[in-house]
C-alpha cells in the first residue's frame, strides 16, 4: 500500500462523543481506495439570507490582523454543546463500540446558532441516531431540540430549540478563504465546552471520499486546516479572524481516532445553501447536469492536449439528462461553469450546488478535440424534471396515497402499546422516489401528530395536511422506536 493510501485509510468522520465511560471512536474509511467516479448531477441555489434570518458578514470587511481574542469573543457564544442519547442497536456499524454498558448511551458534539429564534446547524452524523437531543448554550442554559431536517449527502442537519434572543453567528463567504490564512476552530472536544484552537487553511475543495461510499449524491468540497479538532468538535464552527463562520468542522485525518494534524470543514457557502433549503423546503433543491465525472490526471491531460492537468472528465452521460440534451458527450472535459474555471470535481460540485437549483440554465465550457465549446444546460431534479422538489406536491388533489408515494393504514394496537402511545397511523408501504421516500420516511413509520395535533386514522392525516398552510410538521416513531420529525411542504 502506498504512503498516500495508508494515510487516507485513516480519514475519519469524528462522531463527536464521549460514549459510556469516556470511550471515543470515529468513522474509519475503507482501506481500499477506489477511483473517484461520481454522478455529476448536482445543483441548487443559495437561499437569500433574508429568507432564513441568518446574520451575514459585511461584504469586503477586513480581518482584524492576527487577533485570536477578537475572533474567539465573536464566535464562542454562537457555538453550542449538542448532547444526544442513542441506543446500542442504533449505533452505526464501525462508529461506536460499546463494551456492555446500558441500553442507552450518550454521545456529544457541537452546533452553531444560525438565528435568534433557535435554529441550529450541526453535522448529520452527530444526530442521525439520536433518540433525544439536549442543547447547552455557552451561558449554561439548556433546551430540548428537535430535528427539523437532515441532509446526509452533505452531512448537515438543522435543529430547533424554543428560545429567543440568541446570538447567531455571522456567516462569511467561504469563496474568499485563502490558503495560509489563520482560522479558529470552536467546539466541545471531549466534553470540554467552548474550546478554541487555532491553525491555518491548508487546502480548499478537498474531496476525501468519506461520504460518497454511503450516499449517492454526496458532495465533498472541504476546507482543510491544521487547527486541532477532536471527537466532540463535530458540527462546531470554523471561523476567520473576524469571527465569521467559514465552515462547519466535520472530519479529521487520523489512524487513531484522535487529532493527528489535519481537519476538514464544510464551507460556509455550501452550509448556507443546504440549510436555507432544508428550512424553506424540507429538502435540498439539487439540480443535476446528468453526467458521471472524475478529475483529470496528468496522463489524461497529455492525451487530450490540455496545457495543465485541470478540469473534470465526463465519463458517462445519463439518458434523458440535461447534458445529453445540450450536446455534451462522454470524453468531454468540463473546464468552466458560467465562465469560472473549474479545476476539480469538488469545485464543479460546489459551484453548481451553491449557485443553482433545478430549472436554472448554466453555461458549461468543455474541451473537445483541442477546442473549447460552450453549451447551455438546463438543470433537472433527480426525477428528470426542471421543477423544485416541493412543487410537484402542492395541490390538495395530489395529497393522495399516490401523491405521497405511500400507503397509510391504522396502526396495530400491539405496536401502539409497545411504543407507549394512544394512537397513530402506520406507513405500511413506501414507493421508491415518492414524496415520503424523498423525505426519508421509512416503511413501518408510525405518524402520531401533524402540526403537534394527534391523529388517529389515515383520514385524519389527509384532512390535516390539506388544511395546513405552507408546510405540515410530521411527528412519529421509526420501527426501532426512535422519535423523528419531517416537514411536508405544501405551498
Amino acid at each position: 500500500m502506498t504512503r498516500l493510501a495508508k494515510f487516507l485509510t485513516g480519514l475519519a468522520l469524528f462522531s463527536g462523543g464521549l460514549i459510556a465511560g469516556g470511550l471515543v471512536f470515529s468513522w474509519l474509511l475503507e482501506k481500499r481506495l477506489s477511483e473517484f467516479a461520481l454522478s455529476g448531477r448536482m445543483g441548487g441555489n443559495t437561499v437569500p439570507i433574508a429568507r432564513t434570518g441568518f446574520a451575514s458578514a459585511t461584504p469586503g470587511s477586513e480581518e482584524q490582523g492576527n487577533d485570536f481574542i477578537h475572533a474567539a469573543s465573536m464566535s464562542t457564544e454562537s457555538v453550542v454543546f449538542v448532547n444526544t442519547i442513542i441506543s446500542q442497536e442504533e449505533s452505526p456499524e464501525g462508529r461506536f463500540h460499546l463494551f456492555g454498558g446500558p441500553e442507552q448511551s450518550r454521545a456529544s458534539g457541537s452546533g452553531v446558532i444560525l438565528s435568534e429564534d433557535g435554529y441550529i446547524i450541526t453535522n448529520n452524523h452527530v444526530v442521525e441516531t439520536a433518540k433525544e437531543i439536549r442543547i447547552s448554550l455557552n451561558d449554561r442554559r439548556e433546551y430540548d431540540a428537535k430535528i427539523i431536517a437532515r441532509d446526509p449527502n452533505t452531512d448537515l442537519a438543522v435543529l430547533k430549540i424554543e428560545a429567543e434572543n440568541l446570538k447567531p453567528i455571522r456567516i462569511g463567504n467561504s469563496d474568499d478563504v485563502k490558503i495560509g490564512q489563520w482560522v479558529l476552530a470552536v467546539g466541545n472536544p471531549f466534553n470540554l465546552t467552548s474550546t478554541v484552537t487555532a491553525g491555518i487553511v491548508s487546502a480548499k475543495a478537498r474531496n476525501i471520499g468519506i461520504l460518497r461510499r454511503s450516499y449517492q449524491y454526496s458532495i465533498e468540497s472541504f476546507i482543510q486546516t491544521d487547527a486541532a479538532v477532536n471527537p466532540g468538535n463535530s458540527g462546531g464552527a470554523l471561523v476567520n479572524l473576524n469571527g465569521d463562520l467559514i465552515g462547519i468542522n466535520t472530519a479529521i485525518a487520523t489512524e487513531t481516532g484522535f487529532y493527528s494534524g489535519y481537519s476538514f470543514a464544510i464551507p460556509s457557502n455550501l452550509v448556507r445553501k443546504v440549510v436555507g433549503d432544508l428550512i424553506t423546503y424540507g429538502v435540498v433543491q439539487r439540480g443535476f447536469i446528468g453526467v458521471n465525472i472524475q478529475d483529470v490526471s496528468s496522463e489524461m491531460a497529455r492525451e487530450k492536449g490540455l496545457p495543465t492537468a485541470e478540469g473534470v472528465l465526463v465519463t458517462g452521460i445519463s439518458e434523458n439528462g440535461s447534458a445529453k440534451e445540450a450536446g455534451i458527450q462522454s470524453g468531454d472535459i468540463i473546464v468552466a461553469i458560467d465562465g469560472e474555471k473549474t479545476r476539480t470535481s469538488s469545485e464543479l460540485q460546489e459551484k453548481i450546488v451553491n449557485n443553482h437549483k433545478p430549472g436554472d440554465v448554466v453555461q458549461v465550457t468543455i474541451y473537445r478535440d483541442g477546442k473549447e465549446r460552450n453549451y447551455e444546460v438546463r438543470l433537472k431534479n433527480q426525477e428528470g424534471k426542471s421543477d423544485l422538489m416541493s412543487n410537484a406536491h402542492k395541490t390538495e388533489m395530489e395529497f393522495s396515497e399516490d401523491g405521497l408515494g405511500a400507503t397509510l393504514s391504522q396502526a396495530d394496537k400491539s405496536i401502539l402499546k409497545e411504543l407507549g402511545i394512544s394512537g397513530g397511523v402506520k406507513v405500511s408501504r413506501i414507493k421508491n422516489n415518492g414524496l415520503f421516500s424523498k423525505l426519508g420516511i421509512e416503511e413501518g413509520f408510525i405518524i402520531t401528530k401533524i402540526d403537534r395535533k394527534p391523529l388517529l386514522s389515515p383520514k385524519d392525516f389527509f384532512d390535516m395536511v390539506t388544511k395546513a398552510k405552507g408546510s405540515a410538521f410530521i411527528e412519529g416513531y421509526k420501527p426501532n422506536g426512535r422519535k423523528s420529525y419531517y416537514i411536508l411542504q405544501i405551498e
